[in-house]
């Protein structure tokens, strides 16, 4: 029994050790001479995505606080600058990122009360991210449900109670949700969902693709999907990708004259390329410092989507060839 626990063991171990080479290997400044320029020439041959207009009403559907800065506060300010309206609604407050709350409450394997307190920092973070973007606070939507437990919901938990990993609840903890209490079912966030699709009226929805490889953004995708296609309303959804891939996005830090490059598990999409301005690459910036708390934790990748351009697709899936 203690040989397969140490096999095991240096099993993990080797396994990170490769990743690590791995992730080195593709962030070294040779491997970058080779792929990155034809990888540039991908971007600047896509198509432009279609000018926000006046009167347009924009969702934008975020997994956690962070997601909405990192692919779409261009968007956000483009849309706001052509007189839309722009909304923003979180299924999750983020709650279940258990680095972070260590490092913020210095307590050994955080949970409960420190990790609800996580969230409703980070729900603060968002408040203040959006006011950089000049977001109206009316306009800003908490759902509250479990982070990193979306996935439960939309499957095994559509109907009854998940109960969270990390902060041990089995209902929505937070005051400031649309709807404090409610139990962590899917039915209960469709429910939720909806009724911000209700109150909106969004004639274009932003959500992050099935291909993303995070679970919450996978689930988040599925569920706004549903409701939007139950509506005849497909069509009105652009998709993003925050966790592209190994190593996604390089180069990892802050280059705002780079172009952010198409993910390696988008490949395939018809992506469309929305163009920033310096001004509006600054105010992505400043909207993305106010999430301090993960910016303490992983600057390097959330800087590297402060780019040129932001990118977006029409396609949930690639087409089946």
């Amino acid at each position: 029994m203690i040989a397969g626990v140490f096999r095991r063991q240096r099993a993990a171990i080797l396994t990170a050790a490769l990743l690590l080479v791995a992730a080195y290997a593709i962030n070294a400044t040779s491997a970058l001479r080779l792929f990155y320029p034809h990888a540039v020439a991908e971007v600047a041959a896509l198509p432009a995505a279609s000018p926000y207009r006046a009167g347009q009403r924009l969702l934008v559907v975020s997994p956690h606080p962070d997601d909405e800065t990192l692919c779409c506060a261009g968007s956000i300010q483009q849309a706001l600058a052509a007189g839309a309206q722009v909304w923003v609604v979180w299924l999750t407050s983020g709650d279940g990122f258990e680095l972070d709350a260590l490092l913020l409450e210095h307590a050994p394997r955080p949970t409960g009360a420190p990790l609800a307190g996580l969230g409703e920092r980070r729900m603060g973070e968002a408040r203040r991210a959006m006011a950089a973007l000049r977001v109206p606070p009316g306009h800003l939507i908490f759902l509250g449900y479990p982070d990193r437990g979306l996935l439960h919901l939309l499957r095994e938990n559509y109907g009854r109670p998940y109960t969270s990993r990390y902060t041990r609840s089995t209902r929505v903890p937070y005051a400031q949700a649309l709807s404090p209490g409610a139990p962590y079912t899917g039915r209960d966030l469709e429910r939720d969902l909806g009724r911000v699709l209700d109150r909106v009226k969004p004639d274009l929805v932003l959500a992050p693709s099935v291909r993303d490889a995070h679970p919450d953004h996978r689930a988040t995708s599925d569920f706004i999907a549903r409701l939007l296609a139950a509506r005849g309303q497909a069509g009105r959804l652009r998709f993003w990708i925050v966790h592209g891939g190994l190593e996604y996005p390089l180069p990892k830090g802050l280059h705002e004259g780079l172009p952010l490059l198409i993910p390696p598990r988008g490949r395939h999409l018809a992506w469309q390329r929305l163009d920033l301005t310096e001004a509006q690459e600054d105010g992505k910036l400043r909207a993305l410092r106010e999430h301090r708390s993960q910016m303490n934790v992983m600057a390097r990748f959330l800087l590297a989507f402060v780019r040129e351009n932001e990118l977006l697709t029409p396609q949930a899936a690639p087409s089946r060839r």
